[in-house]
C-alpha cells in the first residue's frame, strides 16, 4: 500500500531539514566533541564535589548533581540535532530560527518567571528554559543569513547585521540581563571581521559603545544595580578597599577572590575549599564556578582547564577555516566566538578584571539552558563542517 501524499510531504519537509547520509562521518571533527565532552565530564566532578559538600554539613539548599546530569542527559540529543542539520536547510530557514528566538524573548515579560529581580526564565519539566541563551543561536544562524551575501564594503551593508543583533541584545537587556546581552557584541563583531569588515572600523564601533556605556552610567540611564555594579568595581580595585567592603556591595568578588587565593599552586583538594565548605560564595555553581576550580585545583589545574576550554575555541575556528561555502564557515566561526566569549567574560569576572555579571561557563556551570545551547552549537559547528552539499557561492571556488 502506497503511502499518503501528507505522509510523503511530510516526510521530504523533514529529509530537507536533516539527514543522516548526507553527512560524512569520516570527516566529521570528533576531536571537537571529544574536548567539549571532557569539559562537561569535568564539570559534573566539580558538582558531585559540591554536592557531598552539602550533603556533610546538611544544606537545606543544596546543589545536587543528579538533576545536573538529569539535564546532560535530556540537553544531549541537542548535539545530534545540531550534527544532522543541513546547511542548506538552515540557510533557507535562518529567518524562521532568528524570529523563534525573538518571540521567546517577547514571551518572557509575559509568562516568565521572576528570579531574583529579573524575569529571565520559562518553566519547562526538566529545567527551566532562558531564551536569552537561545537567542545566540538566532544571532549567529541570522548574520550567517545576513553576511552570507556580502562583504561589508558599503555603508550600507552594515544596517541589517547590526539592527538583526541589535534586537534580541536590547530585548535581553530589558529583562533586565546585561551580561548575557553583552556576550552577543564580541559575537557580532567577530563575525562581522570573518566576513570582511575591517578591523579599525570595528574597533572604532566598540569604542562608541564603550563611550556610550559610560555616559549612560554616568547620568543614570538604565538600571541602579547595573551602576553599582561598575561602581564597586572600579572602587575597589586595591585589595585594601576591596576588604573594606567585604561586608557591602563588594561581598560576592571578595569571596571569589579569597576562594581564588586560597587556591595557590595545587589547590586544595575537590570539595575542600572555603568556597564548598563555608558556601559564602554566591553562585558558585554557575557564574562563580571558575573561583571553584581555581581555589580547589589551584594555579595548575586552572592552566590546564583553561588549556582545554582554549583548545577547544582554537579547533573550532581551525574547523571554520577548512570550511568552502561562506554561511557554513560564518556559523562555525560564530560558535567559537560564543565559546570564547563566554569564557573570557566569565573568568574576567572572577578575576576581577571585569565588573560584575552574570554569564555562566559553558559545559561546566549548571544550568540546563546554557546546556541546551552549548551542545546545538557544537552539533551545529561540526555538523556543518562534515556535510556533503555543493555551494555555488564565490567562497566555495577559493583556493
Amino acid at each position: 500500500m502506497s503511502s499518503s501524499p501528507f505522509a510523503r510531504e511530510r516526510g521530504s519537509s523533514l529529509e530537507r531539514a536533516l539527514s543522516l547520509r548526507h553527512v560524512r562521518w569520516l570527516e566529521v571533527d570528533w576531536h571537537v566533541l571529544a574536548v567539549a565532552l571532557a569539559l562537561c565530564a569535568l564539570g559534573l566532578v566539580f558538582v558531585r564535589a559540591m554536592d557531598q559538600a552539602d550533603d556533610y554539613f546538611l544544606r537545606e539548599d543544596k546543589i545536587e548533581v543528579a538533576k545536573q546530569l538529569q539535564r546532560v542527559i535530556v540537553t544531549l540529543p541537542a548535539l545530534l540535532f545540531g550534527l544532522l542539520i543541513r546547511p542548506r536547510w538552515l540557510r533557507r530557514s535562518a529567518w524562521l530560527v532568528y524570529v523563534v528566538a525573538v518571540v521567546l524573548l517577547l514571551l518572557v515579560p509575559v509568562i516568565g518567571d521572576v528570579r531574583n529581580g529579573a524575569r529571565r526564565w520559562i518553566q519547562l519539566p526538566f529545567f527551566d528554559l532562558q531564551p536569552s541563551e537561545l537567542a545566540k543561536i538566532g544571532v549567529i544562524v541570522i548574520l550567517a543569513r545576513a553576511l552570507y551575501t556580502t562583504r561589508l564594503k558599503r555603508a550600507r551593508d552594515w544596517i541589517l547585521p547590526l539592527g538583526l543583533a541589535s534586537l534580541p541584545m536590547g530585548l535581553v537587556a530589558l529583562q533586565p540581563d546585561l551580561g548575557t546581552a553583552m556576550t552577543i557584541v564580541p559575537i557580532t563583531l567577530g563575525m562581522l571581521y570573518a566576513a570582511g569588515a575591517r578591523a579599525r572600523v570595528l574597533f572604532g564601533g566598540l569604542a562608541l559603545v564603550v563611550v556610550l556605556g559610560v555616559v549612560a552610567l554616568r547620568f543614570g540611564i538604565g538600571h541602579e544595580y547595573q551602576a553599582q555594579r561598575v561602581e564597586t568595581w572600579l572602587t575597589t580595585l586595591s585589595p585594601d578597599d576591596l576588604i573594606a567592603n567585604r561586608n557591602g556591595s563588594a561581598f560576592h568578588p571578595y569571596q571569589g577572590t579569597v576562594a581564588i587565593g586560597n587556591g595557590s599552586w595545587l589547590g586544595t583538594g575537590l570539595g575542600q575549599g572555603v568556597a564548598n565548605q563555608a558556601a559564602h560564595l554566591p553562585e558558585r555553581d554557575t557564574d562563580s564556578i571558575f573561583a571553584v576550580i581555581a581555589e580547589e585545583t589551584g594555579f595548575i589545574g586552572t592552566t590546564g582547564l583553561l588549556a582545554l576550554y582554549a583548545l577547544l575555541v582554537i579547533l573550532l575556528f581551525s574547523t571554520a577555516s577548512h570550511v568552502r561555502e561562506r554561511f557554513s564557515r560564518l556559523v562555525v566561526t560564530g560558535v567559537g566566538l560564543y565559546f570564547a566569549s563566554h569564557l573570557f567574560i566569565n573568568v574576567g569576572v572572577n578575576l576581577r578584571l571585569l565588573p560584575m555579571t552574570g554569564v555562566p561557563l559553558p559545559l561546566f556551570s549548571t544550568g540546563g539552558s546554557s546546556l541546551l545551547v552549548s551542545f546545538l552549537a557544537l552539533g551545529l559547528a561540526v555538523g556543518l563542517a562534515a556535510h556533503r552539499e555543493p555551494s555555488l557561492d564565490e567562497d566555495a571556488f577559493r583556493d
